[in-house]
């Protein structure tokens, strides 16, 4: 089920009411056709929108869908000079609706998913539309978590053996059994590599355009808000970056099942991405080649989990039929990109 029947948005205004919020109205409810993981809907009492965000009802992969973590990161973020919307409410008690959920304000902007919307800009709304959102990464992985109340939101240390024993946990979860050969190759090339942690920040772990909310100006574009925060942590910023690279893979139109904006030849490549990015004030994209790896296999176990809740029926529509397809080739990628032993 990707809706809510009447009770539950009752169930879901009551609860905004007792967080404060003053609905002027009845609660209306529809359902935003975006992302492959979580549920997202937008709410609206008439005069004021909020955005709700929930796990998917079947088929949820260990450790993802995590609304809390939105929650808290956008919660801890919203003083600093990272956009993002601000965190209204979150409900862990299941028996509402099923599942956690999250709920923030709504933010105005334009999110550019597909490769027409992004043909729709013209050349120096595309370049301005880059540098913001990079600029947007760079900002982020300049706060100290500590200064945000985030220096117990994970473990600082370590960053790309944890995260490779993740993706490896979810893998052997969701990924199909004729491909176990290959990621078993890339996860052990992966694991013989990983290199030394420099520098801890706040991580998104899925930063890319269509997870930002930009505001689209004649002279100027704007970052009005990141989103999509469920993968967030502290960690090494260089992942951030090469995840954020990873996806300009043209395997990623097949996750989102049609030709998506970030894989569009009108942007930078991945070396110009990472260049744009140190201009900005970015740290040294030190070990690129480990973090490159690690990325592509990643967005591999992402397109995995998509495949997983399609054929666990519970998930439908653009992306979820042939996002099985794009495993094989990001775990390729993963194979290809050059390794180095950690010094």
């Amino acid at each position: 089920m990707t809706s809510l029947d009447e009770r539950e948005v009752v169930a879901v205004a009551e609860a905004l009411a007792a967080a404060g919020e003053h609905l002027v109205g009845p609660l209306a409810c529809e359902p935003i056709a975006r992302g492959r993981s979580n549920l997202t809907f937008c709410l609206g009492d008439g005069e004021s929108r909020w955005i709700l965000r929930m796990p998917p009802r079947a088929g949820r992969s260990p450790s993802a869908h995590d609304v809390r973590r939105e929650h808290r990161v956008t919660r801890a973020l919203h003083a600093s000079a990272v956009p993002v919307p601000r965190a209204v409410l979150l409900v862990e008690d299941p028996a509402l609706l099923g599942a956690e959920f999250a709920v923030s304000a709504f933010v105005p902007g334009a999110t550019i998913q597909s490769r027409a919307e992004l043909d729709a800009l013209d050349d120096a709304q595309v370049d301005a539309a880059v540098a913001a959102l990079v600029g947007g990464l760079a900002d982020l992985h300049r706060v100290e978590p500590a200064e945000v109340g985030l220096a117990d939101f994970a473990r600082p240390d370590a960053y790309a053996a944890r995260q490779l024993r993740r993706w490896s946990g979810q893998w052997e979860q969701v990924g199909p059994a004729r491909l176990a050969g290959l990621a078993g190759e890339v996860v052990a090339r992966l694991e013989r590599a990983i290199p030394p942690q420099r520098r801890t920040s706040v991580v998104h772990g899925d930063y890319r355009i269509d997870n930002a909310l930009l505001g689209l100006g004649r002279s100027e574009v704007t970052l009005n808000a990141v989103v999509d925060w469920e993968l967030a942590t502290l960690g090494d910023p260089v992942a951030d970056v090469a995840m954020m690279c990873a996806y300009r893979h043209p395997g990623f139109d097949l996750i989102v099942g049609e030709p998506a904006a970030w894989t569009s030849p009108r942007l930078p490549d991945p070396t110009a991405l990472a260049a744009v990015y140190e201009a900005r004030g970015g740290p040294e994209l030190e070990h690129w080649d480990f973090h490159t790896a690690l990325a592509h296999y990643k967005v591999a176990v992402i397109a995995a989990g998509i495949d997983y809740r399609r054929r666990a029926g519970a998930g439908s529509g653009a992306g979820h039929a042939c996002a099985g397809e794009a495993v094989e080739p990001f775990l390729h990628a993963a194979l290809g990109a050059p390794q180095r032993r950690a010094e």
